[in-house]
C-alpha cells in the first residue's frame, strides 16, 4: 500500500438519488447501456452516485461496466460481501429509522488493499448497530487501484466528495450537518486519514461556482481510523495539521498486526505531538488484521472495539439531540483559537 501527496481535479457534482435493485447476477454490458447502476448490498439501502455521468473524473470508456460481486468466493453467495470493478463510485444510503435521536451520520470506507472492497465486514455489519443509536450509515464504493485508478488521487477524492454529498443532503434527510464523519478500515483508512487533514486543500481546488456542492464543506466532524494502512504521516511526519482538525478514534491489533499498528501509531503520535484534542487509540494484545464484531461476553477485547468507539462518540456529544453543539465542536473551536495566538 502506497500513500502519496494528493492532487485533485475539478468536478461537477451530482445529487440525484438512485434506488438500486436487489442483488442479481452480473450481466455483460455495452457502452450504449449507459452508466452502471450499482446493486444494493443490504436490504433497505438506496444508491447515490458520487458524480454525474458526464463528470470529467469518470472514465467514459468504462463507466458502463458492471461491478463484480463476491469475487473472493468465485462469485458465489446470496449476500454481497465484496465488490470490485467500480467505475461509477457511489454511496449506499442507510438512513437511521429515528434520526431525531442524534441526526449523526458516518461514511464507512471499506478496506481491501485497494484491489477489492470488503463491504460486508467493513460496511453492512455496522448498519444495524448504528441504526439503534440513530446514526445513519453510508457505505462508500470508491474507485480502486486494482481497476486502474490512483488511490491517493481518485479514491481519496471519492471520500471527500462523499462527505460533501452527504452534507448537501442533510436538510432533506434530517441529518445534523455538524455530525457527519468518516471511518476507514485498512486501505479505507488511507482515504479517511487524508480526509481529516486535507479538506481545506480540497475546497480550494474544487470551488467551481457552478458546482452545487462547492458551498458544502468536505471536513468530517469526526474520524475513525481502524486497522489502518499508511497515513500521510507515515510518508511525511511533518504533514500539516489544520487548526480545525476533527477528533480521531483509532483501533488496531498490536503485535499480531504489527505493520498496521505502526501505521496507526504514526497517525496517533503526530496528532498527540500537536496536542489535538479528543484523540483516542486502542491497540489490542490479541488479534490479527481485521476483526469481526462480537458482543459475546467471552469474545476477545479486540472484537469489541466498536463499543469503545461508541463510548468515545457519546462522550464527545455526537449522540445528543440534533442541533445541539457537541463537546467535540467546542474543543475544536478552542484548539483553533489557540493555534491562532
Amino acid at each position: 500500500m502506497k500513500t502519496t501527496l494528493l492532487t485533485f481535479v475539478a468536478l461537477t457534482a451530482f445529487t440525484g438519488l438512485v434506488v438500486a435493485q436487489t442483488a442479481a447476477p452480473v450481466e455483460e454490458r455495452k457502452p450504449a447501456a449507459g452508466p452502471f447502476q450499482p446493486q444494493v448490498i443490504k436490504a433497505g439501502g438506496t444508491i447515490l452516485p458520487l458524480y454525474p455521468p458526464d463528470s470529467p473524473l469518470l472514465k467514459k470508456e468504462r463507466i458502463h461496466e458492471a461491478e463484480k460481486y463476491n469475487t473472493h468466493a468465485n462469485g458465489k453467495g446470496a449476500i454481497i460481501r465484496t465488490v470490485v470493478n467500480v467505475h461509477n463510485p457511489s454511496l449506499e444510503v442507510h438512513l437511521a429509522k429515528d434520526r431525531t435521536l442524534s441526526g449523526a451520520a458516518v461514511i464507512l470506507v471499506p478496506g481491501g488493499g485497494h484491489t477489492i472492497l470488503w463491504v460486508g465486514s467493513d460496511g453492512t455489519d455496522y448498519v444495524e448497530p448504528n441504526d439503534k443509536l440513530g446514526i445513519s450509515t453510508f457505505i462508500l464504493r470508491n474507485r480502486l487501484a486494482g481497476d486502474g485508478y490512483d488511490a491517493a488521487r481518485d479514491a481519496v477524492h471519492d471520500a471527500q466528495q462523499a462527505i460533501r454529498l452527504v452534507r448537501s443532503k442533510a436538510a432533506e434527510w434530517e441529518l445534523d450537518p455538524n455530525k457527519i464523519g468518516i471511518m476507514g478500515f485498512s486501505a479505507g483508512a488511507e482515504l479517511a486519514a487524508p480526509a481529516a487533514l486535507l479538506f481545506e486543500e480540497f475546497a480550494k481546488k474544487n470551488n467551481d461556482p457552478n458546482d452545487p456542492l462547492s458551498k458544502f464543506s468536505a471536513r468530517p466532524d469526526f474520524v475513525g481510523i481502524i486497522y489502518p494502512g499508511p497515513t500521510p504521516f507515515t510518508q511525511t511526519p511533518e504533514t500539516a495539521i489544520p487548526g480545525n482538525v476533527p477528533p480521531s478514534f483509532l483501533a488496531c491489533a498490536g503485535t499480531g498486526d504489527k505493520a498496521h499498528a505502526i501505521w496507526a501509531v504514526d497517525y496517533f503520535n503526530a496528532m498527540l505531538k500537536a496536542e489535538v484534542p479528543n484523540l483516542e487509540m486502542h491497540l489490542y494484545g490479541r488479534g490479527g488484521h481485521g476483526v469481526k464484531r462480537n458482543t459475546a461476553p467471552n469474545a476477545m477485547p479486540y472484537a469489541k472495539w466498536y463499543d469503545r468507539y461508541i463510548e468515545w462518540f457519546t462522550d464527545l456529544g455526537f449522540l445528543g439531540k440534533p442541533g445541539e453543539e457537541t463537546k467535540a465542536a467546542k474543543d475544536v473551536a478552542a484548539y483553533a483559537r489557540k493555534g491562532k495566538k
